[in-house]
């Protein structure tokens, strides 16, 4: 695995890393061909900060074969222990709402132990699915343990896919109080095939020169609003 180091995946479990501009996460899949045999699938993205037209942005990606495929509002609440700056610990607690959908988050601190020694982050993923109407009450339980909120990061989402690049998906964001992003995301087992894959959409786009941004909505948004 990445700089040598070797850890076991339970089916399910994802693991994400960061790499040179690029966000990777890494899944074990069963094979549908044998049940008992199972394969690594890369997750593997980049985000860039989009300065131009985002309506001008769309109009390329049909001309390349992309079709809208979802629009979506999503609502993040991040929130911090008050003993603990997970800003400075890099943690995340997180409740995510959109329609029909409510989850909580947590990823763990950012330490010696969840780097490689090619500066590789890896870190696990805990996901704990509510039901939406009850996103409110998590909240309240949050707020009641003496959590600190953060930030809200209010984002519209519309997601576009090609035929033409079946295992690519083009992700434009629009973060309140943050500005315009557009991410190319790829699902493969073969990283050299991804990254290529990835580099070649973002040229034919015209992003290559668009800044990449490695952080994560919820810094940005923090650091462009007052706490809430």
């Amino acid at each position: 695995m990445y700089g040598g180091q070797k850890r076991i995946l339970q089916h399910g479990e994802a693991w994400n890393l960061q790499m040179d501009g690029y966000i990777i996460s890494l899944m074990l899949d069963k094979n549908p061909k044998d049940y008992q045999m199972t394969r690594k699938l890369l997750e593997i993205e980049r985000k860039r900060q989009l300065t131009g037209d985002a309506k001008e942005l769309i109009k390329q990606l049909r001309e390349l074969g992309f079709e809208l495929q979802s629009n979506l509002r999503e609502i993040d609440t991040y929130y911090s222990r008050p003993d603990v700056d997970f800003m400075q610990t890099v943690e995340c607690l997180r409740i995510r709402q959109r329609d029909g959908f409510a989850e909580v988050t947590y990823k763990p601190a950012t330490t010696t132990a969840t780097h490689t020694a090619n500066d590789v982050i890896i870190k696990p993923e805990t996901n704990l699915p509510i039901q939406p109407g009850d996103a409110a009450i998590a909240k309240q339980l949050l707020t009641n343990l003496g959590m600190v909120r953060l930030v809200e990061v209010d984002k519209y989402r519309r997601s576009f896919q090609s035929p033409d690049f079946p295992k690519a998906t083009v992700t434009i964001d629009e973060i309140k109080d943050a500005g315009t992003f557009v991410e190319v995301e790829v699902l493969s087992d073969d990283e050299t095939s991804v990254l290529a894959m990835i580099s070649d959409i973002e040229t034919k786009l015209g992003l290559e020169s668009a800044e990449v941004i490695t952080r994560p909505y919820r810094d940005i948004c923090i650091n462009r609003k007052p706490h809430i």
